[in-house]
Parts: C-alpha cells; structure tokens; sequence
C-alpha cells in the first residue's frame, strides 16, 4: 500500500466533504480521517478536533493543484444572515444553511 500525506486540516467538514467529492471526481483517491471526533468537539482537545484529507503520495500534487484551481477560481462569500464567511463553492452558508448572498471584494 503506497504511503499517504496529509492533504489539508481543518473543522469544517462541509468544505471537506466537498473538496473530497471534487478531487475524487479528479480521479485522485482521498481518505478522510477524523470525522468521527467532531461528535466530542468541546470535550477532546482542540488539535483532536480537526478534519483532514489524506491522499497518496504519488497524487498529492495533483490534488494540491486542484485544491489551489478551487480556490483562485470561486471568490469566498459573506453569509447576510449570520455573516459567516463562505468558500465560493458553497451555494448554502455551511454555518446556518442560509442561501448564498453577497461576495466578499
């Protein structure tokens, strides 16, 4: 089995359901680990807390560039609603579900 590194961290497992969904219709495999911990978010330390996305050491390129097309691509928007600050691939706010609204300049 061909060793894997650890793609991005982060709490937001919207985002990274999304980006796992993204690289794997790239055709890059993703491991997603630690999702099973958010339940104890508040209880477990914070850096227990985080969501990553591993992939094989031989596709981490790829899917860095991927990740990178993502972002440069889908400006970040403001939620009106509860103000959160959104990726621009997200057409709901991750944090109250509201309708995307205005971008961020």
């Amino acid at each position: 089995m061909e060793e894997r590194s650890k793609l991005v961290a982060g709490g937001n497992l919207l985002q990274a359901h999304a980006w796992k969904g993204m690289l794997e219709a790239c055709g890059i495999g993703v491991e997603l680990r630690g999702e099973a911990l958010l339940g104890g978010i508040g209880e477990l330390p914070v850096d227990l807390q985080d969501v990553e996305l591993w992939v094989a050491e031989s596709q981490y390129e790829a899917a860095r560039a991927q990740l990178e097309t993502l972002n440069s691509e889908s400006p970040k928007w403001q939620c009106v609603k509860c103000h959160e600050i959104n990726e621009g691939n997200f057409e709901l706010c991750w944090h109250c579900s509201a309708e995307r609204s205005e971008q961020l300049s």
